[in-house]
């Protein structure tokens, strides 16, 4: 197979996708509406985190699957990359106040419920004080319980979409920044459609989910690994980064504003960071933006293909970087299907794939 291949958008899929395809040898055009740095990109703002069996709790089971796979396909994607990314697996941490103990008792019930559907991951563990200060000394004995999710993990987003500007760069992909295409505007022999909310005008289902997320920077904080707090208004999740950077989060509100954070919400997040570490009082505040992730009506991805040249993927909703690989080769799977000229059916096609419920296709196709 060889033809010339259009990617539309430059957020985390259409990275990924662009060098997956230019390094199999097919030539690719990349066109965005931002520049190389993804400035206005909900992959820019993301916290990174890989935690399948702590969104199990909220996520569909689609997601979660797609979320474990993912996890074990990072290192390999990230050692191609000729920049260092930082990656780790030292588990997630959740914590809780005395007071707000009924949200951890929901929280472990629903992780039991949702731990049979990952194969080979392993089980939350219950913490006592002690094991909480042994595992991150920085807490103290702050918190008299806890739970620890081994396995999971975490990346640098604002490390890796440079480094994946440079793999395309390399691959020999053609990049068009600041440029606004719609699929009927471009000459290719396949249109690959990332665009995340830029989709909204072909697809209509696409809606934007706004959160908002703090960075910090707080070197005398000493956290290794994510942790959660559990909270009956705002949960929290605090990012540890290099350098002493912390991403913090935790807002989801169904509005597609992108006006800057509410003084209420800066309140809420910052008053639930102090009360995790007070060393956080201390912390610099480096930026606080709000993005909307793209989301379908069910908060489930899609690749979706209605026949002819075009391929849509949207839906990631605040998964992207949980899910990105196992969709992407999901994605991959079905471009090599259709440009082979296969002459199984699309239907029967899909109903041999590992997540049939993750492509929509037409009848008529």
């Amino acid at each position: 197979m060889s033809a010339r291949f259009a990617v539309l958008g430059g957020g985390l899929m259409g990275r990924l996708m662009a060098v997956s395809l230019a390094r199999a040898g097919q030539s690719v055009d990349l066109f965005d509406r931002a520049g190389p740095d993804a400035e206005g990109s909900a992959a820019r703002v993301a916290a990174a985190m890989l935690a399948p069996l702590a969104e199990s709790v909220e996520a569909e089971p689609l997601v979660v699957e797609l979320g474990q796979d993912s996890l074990s396909r990072w290192p390999a994607l990230l050692a191609g990359l000729s920049r260092p990314v930082y990656f780790q697996r030292q588990g997630t941490l959740v914590v809780w106040h005395a007071q707000d103990r009924d949200q951890a008792v929901r929280f472990g019930r629903a992780l039991a419920r949702a731990h049979p559907r990952l194969p080979g991951a392993e089980p939350a563990r219950a913490l006592s004080g002690a094991e909480i200060a042994a595992l991150e000394p920085g807490l103290g004995t702050r918190f008299p319980r806890g739970l620890f999710l081994p396995g999971e993990g975490q990346l640098d987003n604002r490390a890796l979409l440079p480094a994946l500007a440079d793999a395309m760069r390399d691959a020999g992909v053609r990049t068009h920044w600041q440029v606004m295409v719609a699929p009927e505007q471009v000459e290719a022999d396949w249109i690959i459609d990332c665009r995340g909310l830029g989709a909204k005008p072909d697809w209509h289902a696409v809606r934007g989910v706004r959160g908002e997320v703090v960075r910090v920077h707080a070197p005398e904080v000493t956290l290794t690994r994510p942790v959660r707090l559990l909270h009956p208004r705002y949960p929290l999740y605090i990012a540890p980064k290099p350098d002493g950077i912390y991403v913090i989060g935790a807002t989801q509100i169904e509005s597609e504003d992108l006006s800057p954070a509410s003084v209420r919400s800066a309140l809420e997040l910052l008053s639930a960071l102090y009360s995790v570490h007070p060393g956080f009082a201390e912390a610099r505040i480096l930026e606080m933006t709000a993005q909307c992730r793209p989301a379908l009506p069910d908060n489930r991805p899609e690749i979706r293909w209605e026949g002819g040249r075009l391929i849509r993927i949207n839906g990631l909703y605040r998964h992207g970087y949980l899910i990105a690989p196992a969709v992407l080769e999901a994605s991959l799977a079905l471009v090599r299907h259709l440009a082979a000229a296969d002459t199984l059916r699309p239907a029967d096609w899909r109903a041999q794939q590992r997540w049939p419920s993750l492509y929509h296709f037409e009848e008529a196709a």
